[in-house]
């Protein structure tokens, strides 16, 4: 069963050697000013073994970040710097993929280049969950609501970072539309009541990316641009009363612009812990039978879950998250029936090599 795996598929036109996906996994090693760095290129080397690997959330705009140590797409100096990562997360046949992240209103004063409260598209804040400020835990702030020119300054900054991603070498592009940052901010009604075209109904809430889509089209060909969404999340506060008819219809406009893949948060991951008990949850297969394109799954799958997926049809590919973490030749394991390490908590975030690049890989035979 597991051998579904392993079957080589076509996307976006390049040949996967597997089905393994290394998902985008914030892990903050980069330098202050958002370069990459030797050990993110270490990483990657040791993960390349997916069929494809997307790499962590990549900000467009220093404005687009909360977080510190994350890697940037906007100056040349993070291009150059993302050069050999790309080499490195390929070195085995993988098709790589940068992720391309704005926050929106999960950011903070204390972060933004102006120190002017996060943009958002209405001045709502988040209501459940605290901001991880250097001073510790503090209220998220009421983002300040986007003007229209200020959404069109932000889809711009999408076109360029694609452009940068092509230019570091990237085969291809994913925007980050899940776990309730920018693009889930305007999908979604609890944090998106705006009166104008970006508000109210859903076609008008799934605009921002559309314009997005179509912005970043003109550089990176559009069978080489995915999106990941969380269907079943509520992740920082976002929800709505219809979030069906909501992903539903995002995923025909997805499906009608013939992007490389649709990238899907299973329930039960990422602020829908409940999910999986909820019969409301939306799963993944259903939002897959409205799209023809190749399906990719994140959250919470083992080897035969996944293969289970594969073999149903119901995806194509599977991203491993936890597991890539702790298995860097992940596929290599499972293909020699090895014993998976466990998860360490420490080094998740920030830090040196120790919990990144120091789980060992298996020995060779030789």
């Amino acid at each position: 069963m597991l051998d579904q795996l392993f079957e080589p598929m076509v996307l976006g036109g390049q040949t996967l050697p597997n089905r393994f996906v290394l998902p985008p996994l914030t892990r903050s090693r980069a330098q202050a000013d958002g370069v990459p760095t030797p050990l993110m290129v270490e990483y990657y080397r040791q993960r390349a073994g997916a069929g494809l690997v997307i790499s962590e959330g990549t900000v467009v705009s220093p404005q687009g970040s909360a977080y510190a140590q994350v890697p940037g797409m906007y100056t040349a100096e993070q291009v150059e710097a993302w050069r050999p990562v790309v080499t490195a997360a390929r070195s085995k046949g993988a098709a790589v993929y940068a992720q391309l992240w704005h926050v929106g209103r999960q950011a903070h004063s204390c972060v933004q280049p102006d120190g002017c409260p996060p943009l958002g598209p209405s001045p709502i804040a988040i209501s459940g969950w605290e901001y991880r400020s250097p001073d510790g835990p503090v209220p998220f702030e009421v983002p300040r609501e986007l003007s229209q020119e200020g959404i069109a300054e932000i889809v711009g900054q999408f076109a360029t970072a694609a452009q940068n991603a092509a230019a570091a070498g990237f085969d291809g592009v994913e925007l980050h539309a899940a776990n309730g940052y920018l693009f889930d901010q305007f999908f979604n009604s609890s944090s998106n009541q705006r009166s104008d075209q970006y508000g109210g109904t859903i076609e008008n809430r799934l605009r921002f990316l559309f314009e997005v889509i179509e912005a970043v089209s003109g550089i990176i060909p559009v069978n080489r641009i995915g999106v990941r969404i969380s269907p079943s999340s509520s992740w920082m506060d976002v929800s709505d009363p219809d979030k069906r008819s909501l992903y539903s219809a995002l995923v025909r406009g997805v499906n009608e612009r013939g992007l490389a893949y649709l990238h899907m948060v299973e329930p039960g991951i990422a602020g829908a812990v409940d999910a999986l008990a909820d019969p409301n949850a939306i799963q993944s297969a259903e939002l897959s039978e409205l799209f023809d394109g190749p399906v990719i799954v994140t959250g919470g799958h083992t080897p035969q879950t996944a293969a289970a997926a594969v073999g149903s049809g119901s995806a194509d590919l599977v991203g491993f998250g936890r597991l890539f973490i702790a298995n860097p030749d992940l596929p290599r394991r499972i293909r020699n029936g090895a014993d998976l390490a466990d998860l360490r908590e420490e080094g998740l975030y920030a830090g040196g090599p120790a919990g990144y690049t120091d789980y060992p890989e298996l020995q060779s035979s030789n």
